[in-house]
């Protein structure tokens, strides 16, 4: 588990990619203080293994599906990303609750400058969409946001100076794609409420309702 909240900014060292899968190496300082094989780090929002690591890198395995699902499929030697270590038991839980676990891709449609801040329209689709609520939690390439606007086609949150200094997310040209997970609550509810409702259809099946279909 994650927060969202970004502790570094890694560069891409390398990155070997196979047919359908990669190994990618990053430069790092701050993610690395105190880790060991098997840890998790969220790479622009990917909840992804350290394979191995001395002190100025990391390596990661990244399979086909991760490949396919996100952004690190575009990775290159010099790209800047996002990096943060696994949320430990006895810290503030400064952003929402992040699984790493990536929900599909949304395109940055449109940057627009107010004041101090910074508006991002990105465009997803309907399937993303439907669990996006105006004032929820998402995270963009791992950065935990407050969602501003939301409609059918786009949604739109709002950048300070701190999170534009310390992520890579207004350094991404428009058209450009971002990791996109939805806050995990939303997905559970409508799992039980599934779950109720197919329960509920059973049970109106009975032998008063099998008498009167013919089927006794």
């Amino acid at each position: 588990m994650f927060t969202g909240l970004i502790e570094e900014l890694g560069i891409v060292e390398s990155v070997v990619k196979s047919e359908k899968s990669a190994r990618i190496t990053i430069k790092a300082k701050k993610v690395l203080e105190g880790v060991s094989l098997g840890d998790s780090i969220c790479t622009n929002g990917v909840c992804l293994t350290v394979t191995s690591f001395d002190r100025g890198r990391f390596s990661v395995d990244v399979m086909a599906e991760t490949m396919r699902r996100s952004n690190l499929r575009y990775f290159s030697s010099g790209d800047e990303v996002n990096l943060e270590r696994a949320l430990s038991l006895g810290h503030r839980l400064g952003g929402h609750i992040v699984s790493g676990h990536i929900d599909g891709i949304g395109i940055i449609e449109k940057y627009q400058q107010e004041d101090n801040a910074v508006w991002i329209t990105i465009k997803t689709s309907s399937e993303i969409l439907n669990y996006i609520v105006q004032k929820g939690s998402i995270a963009i390439d791992g950065v935990s946001l407050t969602v501003a606007y939301v409609d059918d086609e786009v949604f739109m949150v709002s950048i300070i100076p701190h999170t534009r200094d310390r992520t890579t997310l207004l350094g991404k040209k428009v058209g450009k794609e971002v990791n996109l997970e939805c806050d995990m609550i939303g997905k559970y509810i409508e799992k039980l409420l599934a779950a109720k409702e197919e329960s509920t259809v059973k049970k109106d099946i009975d032998l008063n309702f099998l008498d009167e279909n013919g089927f006794l």
